[in-house]
């Protein structure tokens, strides 16, 4: 393995290593029909993360752990599987990958998974093989892709409302494939920055990880961007 500025270079079969040394097979806590690779704690996963890429300012290891809105769509996915059914579905800002999983234990017909961290990327196909589906996967910026080039028939994403920059473009990005016709559900786990042009689909009280929330619970909407139905 190489490294460049902080950067890994390691392979994925590396990056995927690293993440079974320091994780632990687990079954999740809301959907206990999924097992992932988790950190016990994420504070010291975020060191070895820190210390394995040789990058002391390293994001925190979102991967590691299965945040409430993750949990609360991969949930919502199982319980409505009609709503994935057959279905071409894209899960941007995977993390563990446990929304794209529930996708494609729920019947879809591909899932693909993408994710700005290359540990991302690793957990989630990692988490897949674990899980015995199918889930392809991308480190890449999902929301520089052209809405118009996007090819699929629903998009997910889990948590990512809670820094300002992020949630603006985010929200644009997703009305825009709205406007194509492209079913979009995300969730909300109390974060500052939801859009308020969404509809509730579904609400769940998830388990949450003390460590990063300071809470046991959050009261978490699954929602939906566009028409109501």
């Amino acid at each position: 393995m190489t490294r460049k500025k902080g950067i890994t270079c390691a392979s994925l079969a590396e990056r995927i290593a690293f993440i079974r040394e320091f994780t632990a097979l687990a079954e999740v806590p809301f959907v206990p029909e999924l097992r992932l690779y988790v950190a016990s704690e994420v504070t010291p996963m975020w060191r070895a993360t820190a210390t394995w890429l040789a990058d002391a300012g390293a994001d925190v290891p979102f991967w590691s752990t299965p945040w409430a809105g993750g949990q609360a769509l991969a949930r919502f996915l199982l319980d409505e599987p009609a709503r994935v059914r057959g279905k071409r579905v894209l899960d941007v800002g995977t993390g563990s990958g446990i929304v794209a999983i529930a996708a494609a234990l729920s019947g879809a017909k591909h899932v693909h998974a993408i994710d700005l961290d290359t540990l991302a990327e690793a957990a989630c196909v990692a988490n897949a093989e674990a899980n015995d589906v199918e889930v392809t996967c991308d480190v890449a910026d999902a929301l520089a892709m052209d809405p118009s080039a996007v090819a699929c028939d629903l998009v997910v994403c889990g948590d990512l409302w809670y820094e300002r920059p992020l949630a603006k473009r985010l929200e644009r990005w997703l009305v825009a494939l709205t406007e194509r016709g492209i079913d979009v559900v995300t969730a909300d786990p109390g974060r500052s920055y939801v859009p308020t042009s969404v509809h509730e689909l579904a609400r769940y009280r998830v388990p949450t990880s003390i460590d990063l929330e300071s809470v046991p619970f959050r009261d978490t909407r699954v929602l939906a961007f566009g028409r109501r139905n």
